[in-house]
């Protein structure tokens, strides 16, 4: 029907009629909709809303803000489009509103106002109109006539300004009438709006109306207010006034007369001034202060400088104010004051500067900081006034320029900076200005962890300082042009100080972009000229600075690619010759270091790059006397590295390169000798430094080299009196001790350099005749040396070509002192590096000629043996550091044993070196065995690698090997059992190679070996000792004969292992080699059975156990009935022993057969379970299990659960099968007998009762055996995924878990089904019900597998389901139903043969009156789902009409299994509804389509997917196009839907293309209002607001407006929020029609 304007405003006040909603949101939307319904009738709309507020005068103020703001809207959006007579309207309801109150209501006055504002943007008459007949002269005015007032001049200046001067005329009388401070402010208010709306009118006199308007015009007004405001408001002791009137004074004085501003300036300066003290938030007075000096020096003012003192002592200590960065006022006051200074600095330079300086030198740091925060400002904003103040600026920075104050230096960094901008540095004075940014730029940084943020808010950290200065020494050298000159080449001098070392890198950084900014000037102009720059470094000095610091390059932010680059830069200032070399040689560096970072980099690696590039400099040179210049400057820079050793060290390696580049020896001599008098000794960097220097310089000058370490050691210093060297004469012994350390490192290193063809015949006569009078020391720093020296000194006989000539005389001596040093380490940590060098010493030295003696190599095994494996388990390790150290000393360990055994490589040989381990490895700790093992595994792999075998020779002690190491297989430390696998492996490879093999030679047997490694961590013992058991094995195969007696005696040995492991893996070993003896222990077994429960009983150790339980199976062979009616009669539960008797019953298939069957036997003759009642009175029975069974069942699980009854259960597979699976489903929910459930209670021993003895757990872990013992491990492992054995045991879960064993059995072991459901068929007609239940589960899951076509199964199973239709047991009939509907997922082309009786059978599950639950028409709507694509179509569409009408009321259902079946079938259906019965179900399509759409919001997601599917499958029965397609597109599961834009689109095309069913849907939509989801409550209004949208006029009279409006209503008082919103916006979308 068609909406008129009476609608229009009723639909409007429904809107406001919910406005009194209390949820803000539902607030909101109502104020949405009032908008939204103004965007096309904006004058009905805000009729409505005027007389709405009218009618309810009572209405509470919150509410009518919400109208007056949803009014405000409407204005605002349709300003151009509104008419006068509403616009008057709305004027004078806003003007009633917002003075209908004389009390101060802010919210609802204010939207009033904001009305009154909206309007007046175009209305700007009518609203003055109005608002000036509540403003009359002599009475005061409403405070929102004034805000209003103020607010229009600000939005409308051309329209408001013409008013002002009659506004400011009837208002000055006001002023004297305000007595409460809230007038007083808003005519400040106003005031300054207006003298801002004036000042901005006068400023754009080219496009506003009147351009005649002039200052003068409002001037004299101006100063009538201003004379109340400042003479009298000022005066007020409420702060928020004397704001308001600071904030007008400020723009009201650009409009005073000049003269009376003039005459006022006396006064309202230091009035304004005096604020500062009241306010804390200063900066409305900074800014009026700032726009009344601006007026002032505009005007020309001359009081004004009358007055420049008392300014700049208020302006000043604003400055010097703390600033929270974080409060926006602050920073805005700062920036205002700095303005203030800033038109002081333009008229009063000399003024400003006298008063600023001397404050410089104040104690205060924020009055320093404060004034150079100005001194910036000053610079930068008044550089025209300040050009000839720039000597006296800078002559008075000294005093800043020495200050410690963090703060202070970031403020004069920044004044710095201003400065080079403006020409400061370039006058004298502006070098310490340059120096002053470098020393910032070397700041160290600071170290430990950072401060928290309220412990920091006074200070300022030295980073912060460093980083700013870095930033600006950058800024000045690359953007400053001017400073070119300044810094080029005066930046050099900074280079070679050492408290600019921090700076480096951004010191090198500006140097290279000046020095490339030179180079493009020309060569001339970048050619530094030395002779007139007297201070800057040399040549000589610039390659040492800068190569040195890039030894450590990443340090300082990168400084050794920055030093690299400026070194390249400067090639033409170090020497001509270097430019070529040096582009192709620094580059390469410089990406050697991008390439790394300072974790990855190798130092070593860096070092060597740096002096092949210091060689390759010096041979391009070639000019020694360039090269001592050089090394001269080198040896002067020593002192400058003394707190960084990193870098000193690598210093000295450059002077013995560049002593070893220079040719004249007397100046090599010379530079030796200062090296040893100045090196600092106490340091180990520089002994280390010291003694490279001397090694390097050797491989040129190995005479001179050692001519003056001979000196050297002739020296007093070592005979403590004074003589040439007197300046070590004061030292102490620990330094005496200290330089003798630096001389044997020299005499090493000079060993280890020099070249081999010199050094050889120097050794023992020069080197080693110094060094062994210092070996009865204490001092560790010089037993290191000692030991690190003996070490070279061996590397470079080894090294030598004559080596194998050479005798070393001295051998035996050193080898003997190194073990003393050896035995000298404490045994309870490892402490230092001696055991470690003084090893690796000796691997060297065992190595020369002569060798050593058998006793002493015993000797020195054993003492390097007992000093690395005695160590405590941890070995004292507490750090990275002695942990590198412990692995470190260990591979000296290793090194030195191999290097012994390579000596002698024979079984003899390695019999000696294992007499010595053997101990070790059988040591009752267990990190002596670990360490042990890790060791031998490491020297039979080297004895294998090295082993050539000339002649076959008998390996003679392989038993005796074998035998120590198979038992360790086993060892409780499962991590050194691959090493004691290693060995036996490496010991048959042995005797392999021993016996004639090739070395290349694998064998099979012995490769197994490898294999094992796995099961040897197994945690899992069975399977530790099973792998032992493998092992002996191969060990079997391969152990020569003349071998196993020794073999077996050691292995005998192993019984007494102090570790368990190891002993019970000797005893699996024995038992693996005397298998073949079984004979002898059968004739024990008659013995052996007469004792066998007993001693079970007493035995502990597993391997006895096991050979005991391998004897049951000969008694059992002979008396297997006895033996199975005495063990069934063995008390329930079984204990551990008599299961573990029942598993030896599965040794051989045929017994085991035999022993099933009679198990079987016994549980099928007896009934599985008697009911009595619970107690003598009760009406009900328990089911209680009988003892026979249930003992069978358990002795079934033991022996299923034994491997080796596989074969006994494959041939019984059915017959267990079945009986097992009748037992589980008999045995749900069955009690034990009292006795047995007492006995249960009172067990306590676990190895009595290893498994709680529940009847119905019993059989599926019986079951669960079976399985698993036939070949359905995946049945087992398929179940056990989805849960199905947990579901077996519930009355709730046992169908379901039925179902997944009939499916798991189909899928994995379909060959098996045909006897399963033979032997299964009986069961159907069985007494017990819950066997009928677990029977047709079972066959309904197997009707939907294909497996039962391909086993001719199909007739069968479905013949014998459809027999049970009528059964009495509803369960059983909704599962026959299942099993029918399965027929299409396993034979889905039998379907349509069988469809009429299928489908029937389903009409008829629909229709049972026999289940109050409807469950089984459930199961009947989920078949019909699957069945109906299958079936023929005819037989279908004969039925279509009943099955749509029978499922519709469960759309709605409470239960969402009934919703999402139900509608899921209806989206089947559609399929079948072409041709005659396609006009009936559009019918029904159109019926249930509100349905489908609101439950898209359904809270259950089956349900949801339910309708997107029938939603797809309707769309092409509708014949739209458009809606077929949105379907497809928005509707696919998993497929996110924006349910409100599906919605709008949805309803667009349905009144496109079906108009006529607006009314049906609408009316089915009403049923929904009251649905109990409210998601769906709140969909129902909304789907209707859209419906409404798109229907055009004609269809819209379908619709019953007042029946819709009515339930709307209603709905705006739902409970739920969401639903309020929904209900709100669908009121607002009726707009459409008005």
């Amino acid at each position: 029907m068609k909406m008129t304007e009476s609608n229009v405003k009723r639909l409007a006040t429904t809107l406001l009629g919910a406005i009194t909603d209390k949820d803000p949101l539902v607030q909101e939307q109502l104020c949405n909709s009032l908008c939204y319904l103004g965007e096309s009738k904006a004058e009905e709309t805000l009729n409505a809303c005027d007389e709405y507020l009218r009618q309810h005068e009572k209405l509470v103020y919150p509410y009518r803000v919400i109208i007056l703001k949803a009014m405000e809207t409407i204005v605002k959006n349709n300003i151009d489009e509104l008419d006068r007579c509403t616009a008057k309207i709305v004027i004078i309801l806003a003007s009633n509103e917002m003075t209908k109150s004389k009390e101060l209501i802010l919210d609802w006055q204010q939207a009033a106002s904001s009305v009154l504002v909206a309007v007046g943007k175009r209305f700007i008459n009518r609203v003055m109109e109005e608002v000036l007949t509540k403003f009359q002269p002599g009475i005061l005015p409403h405070y929102f006539v004034m805000q209003t007032f103020a607010n229009l001049s600000v939005t409308n200046v051309f329209g408001m300004v013409p008013f002002l001067n009659s506004i400011l005329t009837t208002m000055l009388p006001m002023l004297h009438l305000a007595r409460q401070d809230q007038m007083k402010a808003v005519f400040c208010f106003a005031l300054q709006h207006f003298s801002d709306s004036i000042l901005e009118y006068l400023a754009n006199l080219d496009q506003a109306p009147d351009p005649t308007v002039r200052k003068d015009t409002f001037s004299t007004e101006i100063f009538s207010a201003y004379d109340v405001l400042f003479n009298h408001w000022l005066q007020s002791r409420e702060g928020k006034l004397r704001l308001a009137v600071v904030q007008a004074l400020g723009p009201m004085s650009h409009l005073m007369p000049s003269e009376k501003l003039e005459e006022q300036l006396p006064r309202l300066i230091p009035g304004i001034i005096a604020l500062y003290k009241k306010h804390s938030e200063t900066f409305y007075v900074s800014k009026s202060l700032g726009q009344i000096l601006e007026a002032s020096v505009n005007m020309g003012s001359r009081t004004l400088e009358v007055q420049v003192d008392m300014l700049l002592a208020a302006l000043h200590p604003q400055i010097c104010a703390p600033v929270d960065s974080f409060n926006p006022l602050v920073i805005k006051n700062h920036n205002e004051v700095l303005r203030c200074f800033t038109i002081l600095a333009c008229s009063f330079p000399d003024r400003l500067l006298a008063f600023l300086l001397p404050k410089l030198e104040n104690s205060n740091e924020r009055i320093r900081v404060g004034t150079l925060h100005i001194m910036r400002q000053v610079i930068n904003s008044a550089s025209v006034q300040m050009e000839i103040k720039k000597p006296f600026i800078l002559s008075s920075m000294k005093f800043p320029l020495v200050d410690t104050n963090n703060k202070v230096k970031r403020a004069v960094v920044q004044v710095i900076s201003a400065m080079a901008h403006h020409g400061y540095l370039e006058q004298p004075g502006g070098e310490m200005m340059i120096e002053y940014i470098l020393r910032q730029c070397a700041l160290p940084p600071e170290l430990g962890s950072k401060k928290q943020i309220s412990e920091i808010e006074d200070s300022l950290t030295s980073d912060s300082v460093r980083t700013i200065s870095i930033n600006t020494l950058y800024l000045i050298s690359t953007t400053v042009d001017r400073m070119n000159d300044v810094l080029w080449p005066y930046l050099l001098e900074f280079l070679i100080p050492v408290q600019f070392t921090n700076a480096l890198t951004p010191l090198c950084k500006s140097l290279m972009h000046l020095a490339m900014k030179r180079q493009e000037e020309g060569e001339n102009s970048f050619l530094i000229q030395y002779d007139s720059n007297v201070n800057l470094p040399s040549p000589f000095a610039l390659t040492t600075r800068l190569l040195i610091v890039s030894s450590n390059p990443y340090l300082g932010e990168g400084r050794g690619a920055a030093s690299l680059r400026l070194l390249n830069v400067l090639h033409l200032n170090i020497h001509p010759l270097l430019g070529q070399r040096w582009k192709k040689t620094i580059p390469p560096l410089v990406n050697y270091l991008e390439e790394f970072n300072e974790e990855t980099l190798s130092q070593k690696e860096w070092e060597e790059k740096l002096l092949m590039f210091l060689r390759d400099t010096l041979t391009v040179v070639s000019d020694n006397t360039w090269i001592c210049q050089l090394s001269l400057e080198m040896c002067k820079q020593l002192n400058c590295y003394n707190g960084t050793p990193l870098e000193k060290n690598f210093l000295y390696k450059c002077i013995g390169t560049t002593l070893g580049a220079a040719s004249n020896k007397e100046i090599v001599r010379k530079h030796l000798q200062e090296l040893l008098e100045t090196a600092r000794y106490q340091e180990e960097a520089e002994r280390e430094g010291l003694a490279c220097s001397f090694g390097i310089c050797a491989i040129n000058h190995l005479d001179d080299t050692l001519a003056k370490l001979e000196d050297f050691v002739k020296s007093d210093i070592f005979r403590k009196s004074v003589g040439i060297f007197n300046i070590f004469k004061d030292r102490s012994d620990t330094e005496v001790d200290k330089v003798k350390s630096t001389l044997i490192l020299c005499y090493g290193h000079v060993a280890m350099r020099a070249p081999q063809e010199l050094v050889l015949a120097r050794i023992e006569s020069d080197i080693l005749r110094n060094v062994f009078q210092y070996f009865n020391t204490k001092d560790l720093t010089l037993k290191l040396c000692l030991i690190r020296s003996i070490c070279m000194i061996s590397q470079a006989i080894c090294n030598s070509v004559q080596s194998s000539s050479f005798v070393f005389s001295q051998k035996a001596e050193l080898v003997t002192q190194m073990m003393e040093f050896i035995r000298a380490e404490p045994m309870d940590f490892l402490k230092t590096a001696i055991r470690k060098r003084a090893m690796i010493a000796c691997t060297y030295l065992s190595t020369l000629e002569p060798p050593l003696e058998d006793l002493d190599k015993a000797e020195l095994i054993h003492s390097c043996l007992h000093s690395v494996l005695a160590l405590p388990s941890d070995a004292g390790i507490t750090s990275y550091f002695q942990e590198t150290l412990y692995f470190d000393t260990m591979t000296a360990l290793k090194d030195l044993l191999t290097r012994l055994l390579l000596r002698n490589l024979s079984p003899q040989g390695l019999q000696n070196m294992f007499e010595h381990l053997t101990p070790w490895i059988k040591s009752p700790k267990g990190h002596e065995r670990e360490r042990a093992l890790g060791l031998s595994a490491y020297l039979l792999r080297y004895f294998l690698e090295h082993l050539n075998v000339i002649a076959i020779v008998p390996f003679y002690n392989l038993g005796l090997l074998v035998g120590i190491f198979s038992p360790r297989c086993a060892d409780s430390l499962s991590t050194l059992r691959h090493n004691a696998l290693d060995c036996v492996y490496s010991l048959l490879y042995i005797q392999l190679f021993y016996e004639g093999f090739a070395q290349d030679y694998q064998d099979e047997v012995a490769e197994k070996l490898l294999s094992l490694k796995d099961s040897l961590i197994d945690p899992n013992v069975s399977i530790l000792f099973h792998t032992c058991y493998s092992i002996a094995q191969i060990i079997g195969k391969r152990l020569p004969p003349d071998q196993f007696i020794s073999f077996l005696l050691t292995i005998f040995e192993g019984l007494k292992d102090s570790d368990a492991n190891c002993a019970r893996a000797a005893t699996v070993i024995i038992n693996c080699l005397l298998k073949e003896r079984g004979a002898v222990l059968l004739e024990k077994v008659p013995e052996i059975m007469g004792l066998i429960h007993g001693k079970l009983c007493e035995v502990k150790d597993e391997h006895v156990v096991k050979a005991i339980q391998q004897s049951v199976y000969l008694l059992a062979s002979q008396h297997k009935a006895a033996v199975v009616a005495s063990l069934l009669a063995s008390p329930l539960p079984f204990d551990s022993h008599t299961c573990s008797l029942w598993r030896a019953l599965a040794t051989e298939p045929t017994l085991t057969s035999q022993v099933l069957e009679l198990l079987l036997d016994k549980m099928n003759k007896d009934v599985p379970f008697t009911e009595n009642k619970s107690f003598l009175l009760s009406s009900s029975y328990d089911r209680v299990a009988t003892v026979i069974p249930l003992a069978a069942t358990c002795a079934l699980y033991e022996i299923m659960s034994a491997p080796e009854s596989g074969a006994a259960v494959l041939g019984l597979y059915p017959e267990l099968f079945v009986t097992l699976l009748l037992r589980v489903s008999c045995t749900v929910g069955v009690q034990l007998p009292r006795n047995l459930q007492a006995k249960e209670r009172k067990s306590t021993n676990p190895r009595l009762a290893p498994k709680i003895l529940e009847p119905c757990s019993c059989a599926v872990e019986t079951l669960q055996a079976m399985l698993s013992r036939g070949g359905s491990g995946e049945v087992i492992t398929c179940m056990g995924l989805e849960g199905g054995w947990e579901l077996m045991k519930t009355s709730e879960g046992h169908e379901e878990g039925v179902t997944l064993l009939a499916r798991a059995m189909a899928k994995h072991s379909g060959p098996k089904l045909p006897l399963i459901v033979k032997t299964l068929i009986p069961v159907l007609n069985s007494v017990y019900e819950i066997q009928r239940i677990t029977t047709i589960a079972y066959f309904a899951e197997l009707l939907s597998s294909n497996v039962v076509n391909d086993l001719i199964l199909l007739e069968s199973l479905l013949d014998n389901t459809m027999s049970r239709q009528k059964d009495v047991c509803p369960n059983v009939r909704r599962l026959v139903l299942r099993g029918l509907a399965n027929i299409a997922t396993g034979s889905p082309d039998k379907v349509r043969k069988h469809g009429p009786q299928l489908l029937t059978a389903m009409i008829n599950g629909l229709d049972d009156k026999d289940d109050p639950h409807n469950l089984v028409a459930l199961d009947a709507m989920l078949g019909l789902s699957r069945l109906l694509d299958l079936a023929e179509e005819w037989d279908v569409r004969s039925i279509l009409l009943h099955i749509t009408i029978r499922i519709r009321p469960f759309f709605d259902n409470e239960r969402d299994e009934f919703r999402s079946s139900s509608i899921n079938l209806f989206g089947h259906l559609n399929k079948f509804c072409h041709g005659n019965c396609e006009d009936v179900f559009f019918e029904q399509i159109i019926n249930g389509l509100v349905s489908l759409l609101l439950h898209l919001q359904d809270p259950k997601p089956s349900v949801v997917r339910a309708c997107k599917f029938a939603l797809r499958m309707c769309g092409p029965n509708m014949e739209c196009d458009e809606l077929t397609d949105l379907f497809e597109r928005q509707l696919h599961d998993g497929r996110g839907l924006h349910f409100g834009e599906f919605m709008n689109d949805t309803s667009k095309y349905l009144m496109q293309s079906f108009p006529d069913t607006l009314s049906r849907i609408i009316s089915t939509n009403l049923f929904y209002f009251k649905s109990c989801w409210e998601d769906i409550r709140a969909a129902a209004p909304m789907f209707i607001g859209f419906l409404v949208l798109h229907a055009d006029k004609v269809t819209c009279e379908q619709v019953d407006l007042n029946q819709l409006l009515s339930a709307l209503q209603l709905l705006l008082k739902d409970p739920a929020p969401t639903v309020r919103i929904k209900a709100a916006e669908t009121l607002g979308r009726l707009v459409k029609f008005a």
